[in-house]
């Protein structure tokens, strides 16, 4: 039989970019004169068409058809006549998405002579560019002594505001694809009529939030970190509002009363949801009367919590005993709503850790979590939503034990941790490609903790053991390309991503150690990097016993420039706009467990 592949060479690899939401037909120029079986290939993974939701190759001409493109479908597919490999052709998929912005704050009240800041965050595929309008009216920074744009028009500064600054700022951001705006208002007052607004606005309850909550031994710390004011104590005396038990009821044969507390979320900035490890309970906190109103029993020893945003239900991983022998995984649904909260049991077993991946401005849906044991070759993917097992990923052959996962939904991949083996130096990270849940490889040489910026543009791979991080970037063409391989002394514990004050659509990231008392803080524009030096020592392992992150960092949301750490027995505020410290707030046993609670 004849096989041939009627495009000339320099047309065999075509570039398709297409709107989200659309649907997209990759055609394949192969032909026989026996018409041979077309095998598809997705990151040079073959495509099982049974598996698939959203791709089928229906039809008579071997055509890939994918009805609804996501960012997820982003990447190479390859087509080839069964037994002739090496004649194929190629089709690079580009998904492009509108954009989608967010505005702070939505309004603000200022004294005229003081400054004040409006900002635009938005995201779209390519790069949106942003502009203001102000009362309708295009700004022109050019022609304004007081008015300046930073991050590529993300925010608008005014340096010494007037009475005539009052105003509808409208940010607008535009690609090729798609426009959003949103409006920041502006007014400008005098002391005493800012005074009532603020004493109205307060009573109002908009002044809980901006807030950390910072969980420690000594109870419920609320702390406003532009001032480093502790705004509220809740004591482990202090009752829970409907069954009137104390807080942190007192132990036997303990001469003090003290909290042990492992993991909390915050669910919609009405409640914070946080285990209480000793009491096997979860306790619930409302945000807007800053009380403790209920807690719910669930299995003993509850350690890790995860706020599902798309279904609005919080998962609970308890570990039975601290040996870990009889994990449970459950699930608290409605969790928003703060009426009747109940506890339902999930039917899977030997769960020792699970991933849900978080939602982003672009993706605010999401249906599939995993669930792991550490000493089986394998994940288990579940369905959120029906609570269901779908299908397991055998992971045998790479040797690999999963530990942690991350996600992007730029190609949709999915990167395993393993656990080091005791032969090996490193462990490896494997990447699964979630379009066919098929095992794509490892990620090169990579090994590590991987962690994935907001957006999912970056993935950042923190080895505990050799202090070596590794920055990879995910173009639109859903390809991983290594940018940065950086050798630290620094063994990371927990890492977080600061968006950039000077460059749209960048991060900062923060970073600190198990052992040590510094802050590794890097520039991902520039990679540039800088140590902000004794933080003081880290809790120890031995005290930390729920997770690796035995010194978390926390920073403020998507406007936020407040990022805060752990010590022993103080906590530091750290301000990620100026990369230096705030302030250290002492007195804090065993901080290391914190929410951070935006606009209420």
């Amino acid at each position: 039989e004849v096989v041939w592949l009627s495009l000339p060479e320099d047309q065999r690899v075509t570039v398709t970019t297409i709107t989200v939401g659309l649907s997209a037909v990759l055609t394949c120029s192969i032909h026989g004169a026996l018409r041979p079986p077309i095998i598809w290939k997705r990151n040079g993974v073959i495509l099982n068409f049974l598996d698939l939701e959203d791709i089928n190759d229906f039809g008579e001409d071997d055509s890939l058809y994918i009805t609804k493109v996501t960012t997820i479908h982003m990447g190479n597919y390859t087509c080839h006549a069964y037994g002739y490999e090496e004649l194929y052709q190629t089709h690079i998929l580009q998904v492009n998405v509108p954009p989608v912005i967010r505005v702070y704050p939505e309004t603000q009240a200022q004294e005229p002579g003081v400054s004040a800041s409006l900002k635009c965050h938005a995201e779209g595929i390519p790069n949106p560019r942003i502009t203001w309008l102000k009362n309708g009216i295009e700004i022109m920074p050019k022609l304004s002594k007081h008015l300046s744009l930073l991050a590529n028009g993300s925010e608008l500064h005014i340096s010494s505001v007037r009475y005539e600054d009052t105003g509808a700022y409208t940010c607008i951001a535009k690609n090729e694809v798609g426009v959003d705006e949103d409006i920041s208002s502006l007014f400008i007052e005098d002391s005493a009529r800012k005074t009532l607004a603020n004493i109205l606005w307060r009573e109002e309850g908009l002044s809980v939030g901006n807030m950390f909550y910072v969980f420690s031994d000594d109870g419920i710390t609320v702390l406003q970190p532009n001032e480093c004011e502790i705004r509220r104590r809740i004591r482990p005396e202090e009752r829970i509002f409907t069954s009137y038990e104390e807080i942190c009821p007192r132990v036997e044969g303990e001469d003090t009363q003290s909290c042990l507390w492992a993991s909390a979320v915050n669910v919609r900035d009405k409640y914070i949801y946080v285990t209480q490890p000793k009491q096997n309970r979860v306790m619930i906190i409302d945000i807007e009367t800053q009380k403790a109103i209920q807690f719910l029993d669930v299995d003993p020893l509850p350690t890790k919590l995860h706020y599902d945003k798309s279904h609005d239900q919080v998962w609970v991983l308890s570990w039975g005993d601290m040996r870990q022998s009889s994990p449970t995984l459950q699930v608290i649904p409605e969790a928003s709503a703060g009426e009747d909260p109940h506890v339902i049991h999930t039917p899977f077993e030997g769960v020792d850790d699970f991933f849900i991946p978080p939602t982003n401005l672009i993706i605010n849906h999401v249906r599939f979590g995993f669930i792991f044991n550490q000493s089986k070759h394998m994940v288990h993917k579940i369905d959120l939503e029906t609570v269901t097992h779908i299908k397991t990923i055998n992971l045998k052959a790479y040797s690999c034990v999963p530990q942690t996962m991350a996600y992007t939904h730029l190609g949709g991949y999915y990167f395993v941790q393993c656990r080091r083996n005791r032969s090996a130096a490193t462990s490896l990270q494997l990447i699964i490609d979630s379009v066919s849940d098929a095992v794509i490889g490892p990620n090169g040489d990579v090994s590590g903790t991987p962690h994935v910026s907001p957006d999912g543009r970056y993935l950042i791979s923190a080895d505990g053991g050799s202090g070596r991080i590794r920055v990879q970037a995910l173009t639109v063409r859903g390809e991983i390309k290594s940018i940065y391989d950086f050798k630290t002394n620094i063994h990371i514990s927990d890492l977080t991503f600061q968006p950039s004050f000077t460059e749209g659509n960048q991060y900062y990231i923060y970073a600190t150690s198990h052992l040590q008392t510094d802050v590794l803080f890097l520039e991902l524009s520039t990679g540039r990097m800088n140590v902000l030096k004794n933080l003081k020592d880290p809790i120890t392992s031995k005290d930390w016993p729920w997770s690796s992150y035995n010194r978390i960092m926390k920073d403020s949301g998507l406007f936020g420039q407040y990022l805060i750490t752990s010590a022993k027995d103080s906590l530091f505020v750290i301000n990620g706009r100026q990369n230096t410290l705030r302030c250290e707030v002492s007195g804090i046993r065993r901080g290391n467990t914190v929410v951070w609670v935006g606009e209420v």
